[in-house]
């Protein structure tokens, strides 16, 4: 295997080790900032769950994608 080769996909699956953290905190933020500007307790936890299941769902297309081009 080359070299080149090998940089490629591990620069095609870095993007993936990213995404679901990312996912996670975006749903977390917005959750945070509409529980104070609702003033209520429970909005964190519903848009946490909402960016854990948005980072899965995306990891899982990434993952597809990329086996599809093989």
């Amino acid at each position: 295997m080359p070299k080149d080769n090998v940089i490629r996909q591990l620069g095609k699956y870095y993007g993936v080790v990213f995404l679901l953290p990312a996912s996670i905190l975006a749903g977390w933020i917005i959750g945070y900032f509409l529980d104070r500007f609702f003033g209520t307790q429970i909005l964190k936890i519903v848009f946490l769950f909402l960016g854990v299941a948005a980072g899965i769902i995306e990891v899982i297309r990434e993952l597809s994608a990329a086996d599809a081009g093989k």
